[in-house]
């Protein structure tokens, strides 16, 4: 997951999501290799991954509606963590290796195995601080993407072959060290998670030093953005249950309403902002490939996040949480202004031209911070803020547009 300009292999599978083989040699695919999408395989693996998304906010919605928030977060980063990094570590594996004859096939169904028993273990690592079951999804899934790697390496040879080994010797001493996790005192653990996070962040870096995996910028990018859409979608479900069960429960639709508002209208903004400039553009010649990636994981939490905000803001308006109007409204502001700016570092920054196109986003991340403090209007304030930026943004585009052919690449986001 290196800069596409670093030297790649130039083999290519014949098998592209076609299943027309038993068993192939798993060489590298062309970087520049035409019509490369996203397989239904990767597609049904992203869906059994939000499974884990949604097990994570929802106990982060507990946390918070029960006034312990910090505790919560804490736990959230570190379950997000895995979900996340096990969801990369296989997307760019894929881009580069995907044979998907009936070997990968089997161990991609393997992970999602692993994935839907982290699932299982989250409501114990958030209530009981215990990690095992999250831990032992996470290590099905690390070491079937081992096999992958093994396999890859066992089809190759000179520098792809190391640069293979790298990854799955890394990958396995990763999983050794967070054992220490499991065992390591309570108020311990948020440091051993941060030592084993850039641990495993540091493999990529180290495995990929003297030959780049050849992944495919526009599969990339568009596996990236389909979460991005799975996660919102996420999103507006569980605040969707939120309501209708506050509804069924409480007549209070004119407390609500403001609150589905707001909240369609930023998700909304969300997905128009992510959208809204091509990143596969910048990938194709981004030497800070690792950045990009590494950095979604704000992204793809901070999307997730809202959601559960949303749900905490629906619980405080029907007398339901433990927490006050402003730490509900901080739920939802919080995450959605680390969405706008964080959108705007990763890429939107790098198609924008002038100074009013450039602080769009930063600016309006900080008018979302601050309808923190709008009491119950708070949320509906934040989402106008959101679609105002859209509509700002829109505008700006079109004004600084000089020819036609640039519209692709001067918009809002």
């Amino acid at each position: 997951m290196t800069s596409p300009s670093a030297s790649a292999p130039a083999a290519s599978n014949s098998g592209s999501g076609s299943g027309s083989g038993v068993l192939r040699p798993m060489r590298a695919r062309h970087r520049d290799e035409a019509h490369r999408a996203a397989t239904p395989l990767e597609l049904f693996f992203d869906l059994c991954f939000v499974v884990a998304v949604a097990q994570a906010g929802m106990q982060l919605v507990h946390a918070i509606a029960e006034n312990h928030a910090a505790e919560g977060v804490a736990s959230y980063a570190m379950v997000f963590f895995a979900i996340w990094w096990a969801w990369m570590n296989f997307t760019w594996f894929a881009s580069a290796y995907d044979t998907d004859d009936v070997p990968y096939r089997l161990v991609t169904l393997v992970q999602i195995a692993g994935v839907l028993i982290l699932a299982a273990g989250v409501s114990r690592a958030f209530l009981q601080q215990d990690f095992l079951v999250v831990y032992i999804g996470y290590l099905v899934m690390r070491l079937a993407l081992v096999g992958q790697w093994l396999r890859a390496a066992a089809s190759t040879r000179g520098a792809e072959r190391r640069t293979a080994l790298r990854y799955a010797v890394g990958i396995t001493l990763c999983q050794v060290g967070w054992v220490a996790l499991l065992i390591a005192p309570e108020g311990t653990r948020p440091w051993v998670f941060l030592v084993m996070a850039v641990a495993e962040l540091a493999v990529p870096v180290i495995a990929e030093r003297s030959m780049a995996t050849s992944w495919h910028a526009h599969h990339i990018a568009e596996r990236y953005g389909l979460f991005t859409i799975i996660v919102l979608g996420e999103t507006i479900l569980a605040s969707t249950v939120a309501m209708r069960s506050a509804l069924d429960e409480n007549d209070e639709l004119g407390r609500l309403a403001p609150i589905a508002v707001g909240g369609l209208l930023i998700v909304f903004a969300a997905w128009w902002i992510y959208f809204a400039v091509p990143a596969h553009a910048r990938l194709a010649s981004n030497r800070e490939a690792f950045l990009w990636g590494y950095g979604h994981y704000v992204i793809f939490a901070s999307a997730a996040a809202i959601g559960a905000g949303l749900e905490v803001s629906v619980e405080t308006a029907v007398h339901k949480s433990h927490v006050s109007t402003t730490v509900a409204a901080a739920a939802v502001t919080i995450p959605a202004a680390a969405f706008l700016l964080t959108v705007w570092l990763l890429h939107a920054r790098h198609f924008k031209r002038g100074v009013a196109q450039q602080l769009t986003l930063p600016v309006s991340a900080l008018a979302v911070l601050a309808c923190t403090f709008a009491g119950e209007w708070a949320v509906l304030a934040a989402g106008l803020v959101a679609a105002a930026t859209v509509a700002v943004g829109e505008t700006l585009a079109h004004r600084g547009r000089p020819r036609p052919e640039a519209a692709a690449i001067s918009r809002t986001g």
